[in-house]
């Protein structure tokens, strides 16, 4: 259970090879997670003039999760960027019950819808179907799809498409 980055990056991304798929995570992710901390937000703990949140309990779980998959430079831009959707999240949730509702149910709503549609230019199901572990690399992947864009991480890249072979266009048209 101790799987480390490249091989959960690779298992991952072996669901997610259809350029149009993978750019709908860069929406819906962020939008799930942000919706998860706004729904947990509330959730408060006060021990003396200290106030935390469910939501960064969870966050502080997730990071170090992260943290511990060895890949040092991936974990802790995961949960960093992790930490600024929750730090957006909060304010929304100190707000009326119908607006915290609406942003936090919304949110999460929205972000999936756009998940399966980009799992539809996919033609496959959504990699936490078959591995609930997928639904905390979700972020990892969008997080690392990023850092190779900018040119982070070549060699993990590279081993990656190794595994599960390049990104593409499916034709949508002609299913395989």
């Amino acid at each position: 259970m101790n799987r480390q980055a490249t091989d959960l990056m690779a298992q991952y991304a072996a669901y997610h090879r259809d350029r149009r798929n993978i750019a709908t995570h860069f929406v819906g992710i962020p939008l799930i997670v942000f919706a998860v901390g706004v729904l947990l937000a509330r959730a408060q703990i006060h021990i003396d003039q200290w106030t935390l949140s469910a939501a960064w309990l969870v966050w502080a779980g997730a990071a170090a999760w992260y943290l511990t998959r060895g890949n040092l430079v991936l974990g802790l831009a995961t949960a960093l960027v992790n930490a600024v959707l929750m730090a957006l999240a909060h304010p929304l949730a100190a707000g009326s019950t119908g607006g915290w509702l609406a942003w936090g149910l919304g949110s999460f709503i929205v972000g999936w819808i756009i998940q399966f549609v980009g799992h539809y230019y996919e033609g496959r199901k959504p990699a936490f179907v078959d591995d609930l572990v997928g639904l905390l690399v979700g972020p990892m992947f969008v997080v690392g799809e990023a850092l190779f864009a900018l040119g982070w991480g070549r060699e993990l890249l590279a081993e990656i498409e190794r595994r599960v072979g390049p990104t593409h266009l499916r034709d949508l048209t002609h299913p395989a």
